[in-house]
């Protein structure tokens, strides 16, 4: 009779939801202290008193400490209220920018769908539903809804990416590169983008359902594969680090007869004849393939056999679609000529194995795992899998950061000055180290062929954000920072501390204190929350500072008073009552009278953590 299990309330149901309602007020005390109680009978247990409440709670006898926590987190989300439609919870969620896709929350999610499959009406989440479905998850929620993430303020930023996106939307230039047949049936309005922070929040907006050719962006993926398997120095003994200052598919080697770096064709070419060399070529395939579905977190990740651009050809393709490829082979054999190919690698393998895998196929939202597990040090945020080395992910990020984006590199390196890859289906894999992956894409291309409104977002994008390398030199013009929390003043802080405590409004509360905030601040008065309820007379938030926050009560103004005092003094009685049962327990633990402490109940949360 606690609370309404995922049931379809029919009348007679809601009368007798109405009585549970009328019973559980009479036998359980009120939700404010946040922490979850048994259902009981009258004759099984009597009300406990405000002391004995308090007591219980301090001594910590009844209830695990993940318990309080999971309440707090309840009514942090609800508002205070005892129960929500589910959609409320699912909505809250992705606030934080949690996903209902994230393998993280497959528990979580499956739970969910059993409790609304199980109801013929809307459900509704109490507290017995909500442990049950996050009792896996609790750690990972806590971090999201204390805004812990990388970004915090998820839902904010959200709103300035789709602004932005729809801001870069009405740019019209550019053409779909039609001498690939399969990519110039592509509708040039099509436009997608996605990302991926490195704490696994994701945003999408536009056709990122889609799926497209990597192309060129399989570049840094099959290099970051082979310094993982093989070491640097092996790999750079066949290929260079060098900008090349030519367009991407030239006949030119450096001046030790290698490819100039792995972002051109003739060093993406022997790159694959490095990876896996002595496996055929299904293997190698396979082998790079689950690489690829590791990166974006058992995503969807493809293949198209459609695919014939120069970039993307099967050797046994058409004499037409071999004439689009000549260059490649004519690549392939210059490079054969001057030995850039390690001992016992076959040329037409590699190129073969180039080919497939320019032709795996991503979604923008596939394709922004792929980026923050760059972002994130190689391992994948979604699933926490460590898929790459350290080494893989730092040398890739480098080349992409002065290599990746054709004869355009220069220039991103200088306006928008973070890590990114092109490719020719309009797709671009923008890394941000730290901080988040973005695959942006868009059919139409400039006259080096890199997406126009691709390359339009990551310019807005560095204008509006401080996300550019060289942002956060000294004297610099400040952009927007998303990864401060709004309001990590302190002064703001004890405004809005004494400003919810003031109006009662416990909800405000509820969230500072799964934020961590020292809940004992004081003002300029050296008055404490528990000073300003007291004499506003609010006792439920008086109740929730004592209770859950275990808040000093011995703490003095600056004209001596406690905050009973300051009930005292403007009479309300029952504020009073609670205090000086607070106060009795506090003596008996021991409490200092002079210093507040942490709250043993938030430094839990912290211990979670």
């Amino acid at each position: 009779m606690l609370c309404l299990r995922a049931l379809r309330l029919s009348n007679s149901v809601q009368q007798i939801a109405k009585q549970s309602d009328v019973a559980r007020k009479l036998f359980i005390i009120q939700p404010a202290c946040c922490l979850s109680t048994n259902t009981t009978t009258s004759s099984q247990r009597p009300t406990p008193t405000h002391l004995e409440n308090v007591q219980l709670k301090m001594n910590g006898s009844t209830k695990s400490p993940s318990s309080g926590v999971e309440d707090m987190l309840f009514y942090t989300i609800t508002d205070g209220k005892e129960q929500v439609p589910i959609t409320h919870f699912t909505t809250a969620l992705k606030k934080t920018g949690l996903h209902p896709s994230d393998p993280r929350l497959k528990d979580c999610m499956e739970r969910i769908r059993h409790a609304v499959n199980d109801s013929v009406g809307e459900v509704m989440m109490d507290r017995e539903l909500f442990h049950r479905c996050v009792s896996g998850n609790i750690v990972l929620l806590i971090q999201a809804f204390r805004k812990k993430f990388i970004i915090p303020e998820f839902d904010v930023f959200a709103q300035k990416i789709n602004e932005i996106y729809n801001a870069v939307e009405t740019k019209i230039d550019g053409k779909v590169a039609n001498y690939i047949p399969q990519l110039a049936k592509f509708s040039p309005d099509l436009w997608g983008v996605s990302l991926c922070t490195v704490d696994g929040q994701r945003h999408s907006v536009g056709d990122t359902k889609q799926p497209f050719c990597l192309q060129s962006c399989v570049k840094p993926l099959q290099y970051a594969i082979a310094v993982h398997e093989a070491g640097t120095e092996k790999v750079h003994q066949y290929v260079g680090m060098e900008p090349s200052g030519f367009k991407f598919n030239m006949l030119s080697l450096d001046d030790e007869d290698k490819p100039h770096n792995p972002m051109v064709n003739a060093g993406a070419i022997v790159i694959s004849s490095l990876i896996k060399p002595r496996s055929n070529k299904a293997e190698k395939f396979d082998y790079v393939m689950d690489f690829v579905k590791k990166m974006a977190g058992q995503e969807y990740v493809g293949f198209s056999n459609a695919i014939t651009d120069p970039s993307c050809l099967s050797v046994s393709g058409s004499s037409q679609k071999k004439k689009q490829g000549d260059r490649n082979f004519a690549i392939g054999y210059y490079m054969k000529e001057k030995k850039c190919f390690p001992p016992g690698a076959d040329m037409i393998d590699a190129l073969d194995f180039y080919f497939q895998l320019c032709s795996i196929e991503v979604t923008c939202e596939s394709g922004s795992i792929l980026a923050a597990t760059l972002a994130n040090g190689g391992i994948c945020p979604i699933t926490g899998e460590h898929v790459l080395s350290a080494e893989a992910v730092r040398n890739t990020l480098s080349l992409m950061h002065s290599c990746g984006m054709y004869d355009f590199s220069g220039q991103m390196a200088f306006h928008v000055g973070v890590p990114a890859k092109s490719g020719v289906s309009g797709a671009i894999l923008l890394v941000i180290p730290n901080v988040m992956g973005v695959m942006c894409w868009s059919p139409p291309l400039d006259r080096v062929g890199n997406s126009v409104r691709g390359i339009h977002f990551c310019l807005e994008l560095v204008s509006l954000f401080n996300f550019h390398n060289y942002d956060n030199l000294r004297h610099f013009v400040k952009k927007q920072d998303p990864r401060r929390p709004d309001g990590d003043d302190r002064n703001k802080s004890v405004f809005n501390l004494m400003f919810a405590a003031y109006s009662g409004d416990v909800s405000a509360l509820r969230r500072f204190a799964l934020s961590s905030m020292d809940m004992d601040l004081k003002d300029y008065d050296s008055r404490t929350a528990l000073h300003i309820s007291a004499a506003e007379g609010h006792a439920d938030v008086v109740k929730f500072l004592t209770e859950t926050c275990k808040v000093n009560p011995f703490v003095e103004d600056r004209w001596g008073n406690l905050p009973v005092d300051d009930a005292l003094q403007f009479g309300h009685v029952e504020v009073v009552k609670l205090l000086k049962e607070y106060q009795q327990v506090c003596e008996q633990q021991q409490m200092p009278h002079t210093k507040a402490e942490h709250s043993p109940k938030l430094d839990t949360i912290e211990g979670m953590l």
